[in-house]
């Protein structure tokens, strides 16, 4: 029997390059395993961060060393190549992407894919850009009637086009939100661009940043609240795996905690009673079906202990798979393995063309 060619895709376009290197190497490893060996074959491709392709001997070289490709590409190569696809494209038979942030799990590779006509693990075009952009994915929530803190959206020529007009938003958010509160790029994954403040002068900077890297902005209340997560395997019928808590030191859970090992603590299962361990599984899969996504997500919630209440935080359509992501950490605590959390990824794909 042919084994099945996977089709491994990652780099990409993004601030998460360099983590996507990362959680692609874990999942070539997977894919290469032991039972999974039987049944696929895999063909890595490299996305540079100048967005030129580079087929499965470069990319298996770049899993090996774990480190980005150092790009020299002239304007005028690079135009040249930019859509140059390597010929081992047209081998691929399930595509498995891994591209964290914008350029890659914000519905624009989806599409490609799609177009290419080929199965590929994940959450199609819908669900990638309404799970990437935070505002759109906050009014899903709250169609779904799922509770989450207050916040207000932003545009950046709110910040940056009229000196007039900012004092008049500080005050706004300062009278909706007050402090501390969070500003954040819509766009963005990983926690970058992210700022906590607790001042004026603090929410001038963290604006003027965040419109540094988006044009769509958000601004969260901050909450004093125990942070939960819980992943979601799955299409139609998704189940959702035991909940985990992440603790840390830092001020909040930004880019250098989360991607550090020994910066932050995760607890798997988290010290939950039944009931709201229930509540968190029941709502990461009813925000899963509101911005219909398929494959794998892990849902992010705020448990604030002193009320009781279970806030939604956000969803990732295409979590991190490093050895200190919290997805499949939660799946093997669940009693899914790396590996077969792989191999359940890739038949959920193959399973969705069937339909």
């Amino acid at each position: 029997m042919n084994k099945l060619r996977v089709g491994l895709l990652f780099g990409g376009r993004s601030g998460e390059h360099e983590v996507s290197i990362v959680s692609a190497s874990a999942i070539a490893k997977a894919i290469l395993a032991n039972g999974n060996a039987e049944k696929y074959e895999l063909l890595p491709f490299y996305i540079q961060k100048d967005g030129i392709w580079q087929g499965v001997e470069v990319a298996q070289q770049v899993l090996d060393s774990k480190q980005p490709l150092q790009t020299t590409t002239d304007s005028d190569s690079l135009k040249a190549n930019l859509w140059q696809f390597p010929q081992q494209v047209t081998e691929v038979d399930v595509w498995f992407p891994i591209l964290h942030g914008p350029n890659g799990e914000d519905g624009t590779v989806q599409g490609l894919l799609s177009l290419m006509q080929v199965p590929f693990v994940g959450t199609g075009v819908l669900g990638s850009s309404v799970g990437m952009d935070k505002i759109a994915m906050k009014m899903a929530f709250s169609q779904a009637g799922l509770p989450q803190v207050k916040y207000m959206a932003i545009n950046r020529s709110q910040v940056w086009s009229n000196p007039c007009v900012f004092p008049k938003l500080g005050d706004e958010i300062e009278a909706n939100l007050g402090y501390p509160c969070f500003v954040k790029p819509a766009n963005l994954g990983s926690s970058v661009g992210i700022s906590k403040v607790r001042s004026r002068s603090e929410l001038e900077v963290a604006l003027d940043n965040a419109a540094s890297y988006d044009r769509r902005i958000i601004v969260e209340a901050g909450v004093k609240a125990r942070e939960v997560e819980c992943a979601v395997l799955g299409n139609d019928c998704p189940q959702a795996s035991v909940v985990g808590e992440i603790t840390y030191n830092s001020d909040f859970y930004d880019y250098e905690t989360k991607y550090t090992e020994g910066k932050a603590d995760l607890f798997i299962p988290a010290k939950l009673s039944s009931e709201i361990t229930a509540k968190v599984q029941e709502m990461a899969i009813l925000a899963f079906q509101a911005v219909d996504a398929a494959g794998l997500a892990r849902v992010d919630f705020f448990y604030v202990e002193e009320t009781g209440e279970v806030l939604i935080n956000e969803i990732n359509t295409l979590p991190g798979f490093t050895s200190t992501s919290m997805y499949p950490q939660l799946w093997a605590a669940s009693g899914v393995p790396f590996a077969e959390l792989v191999d359940r990824l890739i038949q959920a794909a193959l399973e969705r063309v069937q339909k």
